[in-house]
């Protein structure tokens, strides 16, 4: 999966499946916007 110039948008990223997801998304090269419902995560 190739995601360079590709914009992400993952939601609950702060901890978990979310936070795997987004490392995983910006390792392929997407910028990775991450959500979570608490600023400390």
């Amino acid at each position: 999966m190739r995601l360079k110039d590709k914009v992400a948008v993952v939601t609950g990223g702060g901890r978990g499946i979310g936070k795997a997801i987004a490392l995983a998304m910006a390792g392929e090269g997407a910028d990775v916007v991450v959500l979570s419902r608490t600023a400390s995560e």
